[in-house]
């Protein structure tokens, strides 16, 4: 897979920090298509849309991370159609190098959505935008976490590039 962009505190307005050891951690993404529109979860508190997906567990392989992200996030099942590439996140302030895969997937099938005790707390929300749509609202968003300040900006060139395939 092909690594579209490498993020750093820089990239996203902060100050750097000197980071003695950097904790790794794989993620699963996708740009999760149902007909003619994608998913987006608002996450209503910090003030940003994102893609669906999150952190590969131990003993996963990062499809099947997808898989289980997908499930929880959106309640559906999906079908990987291909993949569109790697962003690489250096977050100095949590001494953290997450590097995320993500996929253009469509929808299989619908159910519920299960989110987690802290999604649930940021207000995650399910939506549904046309991709033209969907990148007009990242660069619209204002997160107002560190956090969210690389998610805005790693996800819009996810959707950007899936605009390309």
């Amino acid at each position: 897979m092909n690594t579209i962009l490498s993020l750093d505190d820089l990239a996203v307005g902060w100050e750097q920090k000197p980071v003695e050891k950097w904790v790794e951690r794989t993620a699963a993404r996708a740009v999760l298509f149902k007909k003619d529109k994608i998913a987006l979860l608002r996450v209503t508190k910090q003030g940003y849309h994102k893609l669906p997906g999150g952190g590969v567990d131990k003993g996963e392989t990062i499809l099947q991370g997808l898989e289980r992200e997908l499930l929880e996030e959106t309640g559906c099942t999906a079908k990987v159609l291909s993949e569109i590439g790697i962003i690489v996140e250096h977050r100095s302030h949590l001494g953290i190098l997450q590097t995320s895969h993500c996929f253009l997937a469509e929808v299989v099938s619908i159910g519920q959505s299960h989110f987690e005790p802290d999604e649930l707390e940021d207000g995650f929300e399910l939506k549904w935008f046309s991709l033209e749509n969907a990148i007009k609202q990242l660069k619209k968003d204002i997160p107002k976490t560190y956090d969210g300040r690389f998610i805005v900006k790693r996800d819009l060139a996810f959707l950007k590039k899936a605009g390309e395939l």
